[in-house]
Parts: C-alpha cells; structure tokens; sequence
C-alpha cells in the first residue's frame, strides 16, 4: 500500500512541478529496501513505480509537445494532461486499497519497464 501511496506523497511533495521525480521516488525505494525479503511488496512496488514512470514519460512528452509549438500545442497536451493527471491519482488510490486489502493490483495501461 505505501509504494503505491507514496506516489501521491512525492506528488504533493514537489508540487507537481517535478512530477516525473517526486512520484517515482517512493515506490523506488520501497521496491530497492523490500525486494528480497517480502514478495508481495515487491510484486506492488514494481507494479507502482512502473506505472509512475509511464505517467512521467506521458508528461514528458505532453511538456516536449507543448514547448515545440511554442505554447500553441497547450490546446491539446493541456486537456489530455488533465486526464492523464486525474486517471493517474484515481488508479493510485484504487491501488492503495487493493494493496491494503492483499489483492495484487495491476494498473490498466502502465508499460512494465522494471520486471
């Protein structure tokens, strides 16, 4: 559960204005620390830092497309910013749950980059 929630911590920690660093660091760490010694946390934890860089990619590129069009690319990357911000901190908090409930939870469009 707190790989998962931990993203929503980094998030609010930064601000949002370092998404693709505060929301990754958490679950990171929790992975690094309880990898070896607990399967089910480790199972989460790549599960909650794999999604979290998908997100931080997304943004990026939403950011990379915004700057090329020299702002005018806002129209599109800030609408699609939003809902991937918002999906991003309601599957989160479904994750949370689920992890707290001991049911492994697998976020639906997260690209497995951490195995």
């Amino acid at each position: 559960m707190f790989a998962h929630l931990s993203a929503l911590v980094g998030g609010v920690i930064t601000g949002g204005w370092a998404f693709s660093v505060g929301c990754f660091i958490g679950p990171l760490i929790i992975w690094m620390i309880k990898k070896d010694t607990m399967p089910f946390v480790d199972d989460q934890a790549k599960e909650a830092l794999n999604f979290n860089l998908t997100v931080a990619a997304i943004f990026f590129v939403l950011l990379i497309l915004t700057l090329g069009t020299l702002g005018i690319g806002v129209i599109l990357t800030l609408p699609v910013g939003l809902v991937v911000g918002l999906a991003w901190l309601v599957l989160t908090i479904i994750a949370g749950i689920k992890a707290n409930e001991g049911v492994a939870y697998r976020y639906p469009f997260a690209v497995r980059l951490v195995k």
